[in-house]
């Protein structure tokens, strides 16, 4: 049986997964998906498949995936992803399709434990820590049973727990082979399992940490290999420009010198001049910082000539010099003690890789890419980051120039990937436009299931007033759905504003809860979302930015009102923004229509996504911004959203909310 005649067994009404999947039922988009992919991973070559909410992606890339016999590495957005697929998709289809396939997880080393790192992480807890000496407890009971050391498998332990780093590794502090824990090492395991695997689960970090440092094992695993597939691949982009740049920190500075000194006191005292060299290097990194002191905080400085904007070309290139002075002298010392203990020979490749970057800061700023500073209240960040990933995957992944460049399959897929028909958006920067594209619908009934509201009364959206009026209408409309609202904002001052506005008129009110970003994790966050007001528990309000506009999925009554406050263009004097839309327009294009339209459209359309969930979902969105029905670039990016039915005024937007409240209540008898 041929490939494509198992996928459509597979997916059909009286196939394995009718019977063990509650409520599946063949989808059309689904079904054309995974032949798609199908075909793709028997003859090689690229594939963007951008698939409407609802489709069921997930199972339309695995199904073909473990029927073809080949070994697939999928990579997804988050680790929380990677979970998902590894801990629930994954084994019912293996299940389902009865096939004797081996599957492995594959995180970063700073998501295993450490187990040399948990022994002397004792030292580093005060025991006058109550709390913290009783998780490093729960944590050293977890290691003596755990198999995989994956620190998301321990109860009840906060992913921003600050006793984390202290019992995981990191590139900087992983001693590798000499460590005295290496036979048992959990990321060692973790690789192996996936060198023996039909199936690996892996995320966009790891993928794009390994292509710039080769360091995480990948360098081994991909090259075996036949397929790779990028699920959420909208965010790959952003993602792999991180990881192929230049960062020199002071916070990195810092931290070796305190690192430099602890070791070299600790296994080396009076063998160099250890409290000299890692003071110098301490000085070198405050000064960067004090060079730079003027500058407000949360500040991205231009950098565009010898040096960043508003210093003083002389006294930066000084600065920097300093640095590279102070790692030479480290250099020295540490070459008459590598061979001491495993420790000393780390930091001597710390010393190498730090004195690399300082000195290529040096340097003039390389074509095709763009560097700025970051200024933090503590510390400052020189980057250096290539404009996209496109050259990168032409080169490495694609690899267009051999003559094997079509011998592996790639497939890329999202929920949003462009408001084109060849999802330009996605596919420019990431070098993708030689690349076979296929978009698929959204099964939903959006005409019928779902509204779209701009209230043209509200201020416009630069107006001093706009967080605040916007809240008054939200807060008008909860009162009318009882809460199952989710505010997303395009700025944190934004997120303040109308939280704080929210909270003051529900603040006697035990019908309705304000949950806000930062008060709470994602995950605690969400869950109580989800909750809403079953069981007699107050209905919920969410007001959140950044990512909670997107993987948010709330389907039900519990979410049927999603309200973005401002169109989500790029913030315009980001110095990355600037360098992208200045290329642009260098190529004679439009800096405004051909990246800020597009980059809105695509966050524009991400946020709406977490409104319709389910076919039986309802709901309305609200934008609150006038020029989306003003403004001629408005019908664009109206169009980039699902087909929704259109409310003209206040009365049609409160008659919707009447009739959303009418279909909750007779839904819950």
């Amino acid at each position: 049986m041929s490939l494509r005649q198992q996928v459509l067994s597979a997916l059909s009404p009286v196939g394995g997964l009718s019977a063990l999947v509650p409520g599946f039922l063949p989808r059309p988009g689904q079904t054309e998906m995974a032949l798609a992919i199908a075909r793709k991973l028997h003859s090689g070559g690229a594939l963007v498949v951008e698939a409407g909410t609802g489709v069921g992606k997930t199972f339309s890339y695995l199904i073909p995936a473990l029927l073809s016999g080949k070994r697939v590495m999928v990579s997804t957005a988050t680790k929380n992803l990677q979970d998902q697929l590894f801990g629930r998709d994954l084994p019912l289809l293996v299940k389902a399709l009865a096939l004797p396939v081996k599957t492995a997880l594959l995180k970063g080393r700073a998501s295993y434990l450490c187990r040399y790192r948990l022994e002397i992480a004792r030292e580093e807890v005060p025991h006058t820590d109550r709390i913290a000496t009783k998780t490093l407890a729960t944590i050293e009971r977890w290691a003596l049973a755990t198999t995989s050391g994956d620190m998301a498998e321990l109860p009840g332990l906060d992913e921003r727990s600050p006793l984390l780093p202290l019992v995981t590794s990191t590139r900087e502090n992983c001693l590798g082979s000499q460590c005295p824990r290496y036979a048992g090492c959990h990321v060692n395991q973790a690789r192996r399992e996936a060198l023996g695997a039909d199936i690996i689960i892996i995320n966009h970090h790891l993928f794009f940490a390994d292509l710039a440092v080769r360091e995480s094992g990948m360098a081994e695993l991909l090259p075996t290999v036949n397929a790779v597939i990028f699920d959420e691949a909208h965010q790959l982009n952003e993602i792999g420009v991180q990881f192929l740049g230049q960062i020199l920190s002071t916070n990195q500075l810092l931290d070796f010198a305190g690192d430099l000194l602890a070791t070299g006191l600790t296994m080396a005292r009076g063998l160099a001049p250890w409290q000299e060299i890692g003071k110098a290097v301490e000085a070198a990194a405050r000064d960067l910082r004090i060079l730079v002191g003027h500058q407000a905080p949360n500040a991205k400085l231009k950098w565009a000539a010898g040096a960043p904007q508003d210093l003083h070309p002389g006294d930066w290139t000084e600065a920097i010099e300093c640095i590279v002075e102070a790692l030479d002298a480290v250099k020295n010392a540490l070459i008459l003690v590598t061979d001491l203990a495993p420790e000393f020979k780390r930091l001597q490749e710390r010393q190498t890789e730090l004195t690399q970057r300082a000195s290529g800061f040096l340097a003039d700023c390389p074509a095709g890419a763009v560097r700025w500073v970051d200024v933090s209240a503590q510390h400052v960040r020189a980057i250096e980051s290539p404009l996209d990933i496109g050259k990168t995957v032409r080169s490495k992944l694609l690899k267009v120039d051999e003559e094997d460049a079509d011998a592996r399959s790639w497939i890329f897929t999202s929920a949003t990937l462009g408001d084109d028909a060849q999802l330009t958006w996605f596919t420019e920067p990431c070098g993708l436009q030689d690349a076979e594209v296929l978009q698929v619908e959204s099964p939903f009934d959006y005409a019928t299931q779902a509204a779209v509201y701009v209230p043209r009364n509200l201020p416009k959206p630069n107006e001093p007033s706009h967080s605040q009026e916007l809240a008054n209408l939200v807060a008008q409309a909860v009162r009318v759905i009882g809460g199952r609202t989710l505010v997303l904002t395009t700025t944190l001052r934004a997120l303040r504003a109308i939280s704080n506005t929210l909270q003051g008129a529900f603040k006697d009110s035990n019908q309705i809860e304000i949950l806000v970003q930062g008060q709470g994790s994602k995950k605690q966050l969400t869950e109580r979302f989800r909750e809403g007001s079953e069981m007699g528990r107050a209905g919920c309000v969410l007001v959140a930015s950044a990512s909670f506009w997107e993987g948010v999925d709330v389907p039900g009554d519990a979410l049927q009102l999603v309200v973005i406050d401002k169109l989500p263009f790029p913030p315009p004097n980001d110095p990355l923004v600037e360098a992208r839309t200045g290329r642009l327009e260098q190529e004679g294009r439009s800096g405004f229509n051909d990246y800020f339209l597009p980059e809105a459209a695509v966050a524009l359309k991400q946020g709406a996504g977490r409104l319709i969930r389910r076919e039986t979902d309802r709901g309305i969105l609200v934008v609150g911004d006038v020029r989306l029905a003003t403004m001629a670039y408005g019908r664009r990016l109206l169009g980039a959203l699902p087909a929704m039915k259109k409310l003209a005024n206040e009365p049609e937007f409160q008659a919707e909310l009447l009739g959303l409240t009418k279909s909750s209540t007779m839904g819950r008898q």
